[in-house]
């Protein structure tokens, strides 16, 4: 079996890297377009829900249910680590840890390694298409 070259195999990254973009995009385009149609139809099916004041309609299709969706955030991240802090409620963040964050926070602070951090570090291929 011959050996492909490092510039074949980068050329056919490229054009694998450009066609899954071409078809994301197109995905993208493509499940835009239903998402404003079921947009359209969800607004439909609350104004029936509204009108009828039901919160459950059951039809030969399926049952169209209403309900309340929450969604809570801030705009005042000081005073809700103060909140935080003050209640002991820790349980309002998820436990993510922010990684642009934390590798910034250890280049600068090396000798500071919070205790049960754990890490993984891999090689990645990263190919950039050449100047023509």
């Amino acid at each position: 079996m011959d050996e492909i070259s490092t510039s074949k195999l980068s050329s056919i990254y490229l054009k694998i890297r450009d066609a899954r973009s071409a078809l994301k995009a197109q995905y993208e385009e493509d499940d835009k377009k239903l998402e404003e149609q079921i947009d359209v139809i969800e607004a439909k099916l609350l104004e029936i829900c509204k009108a009828t004041d039901a919160d459950s309609i059951k039809t030969q299709a399926g049952t169209v249910m209403r309900r309340v969706a929450t969604r809570y955030w801030t705009n005042d991240w000081d005073s809700m680590y103060e909140f935080v802090k003050e209640n002991d409620a820790y349980g309002l963040f998820e436990k993510r840890i922010s990684q642009t964050n934390m590798k910034q926070f250890l280049e600068e602070n090396p000798d500071k390694f919070p205790k049960g951090m754990l890490l993984d570090s891999a090689y990645k291929i990263t190919v950039r298409r050449s100047n023509r």
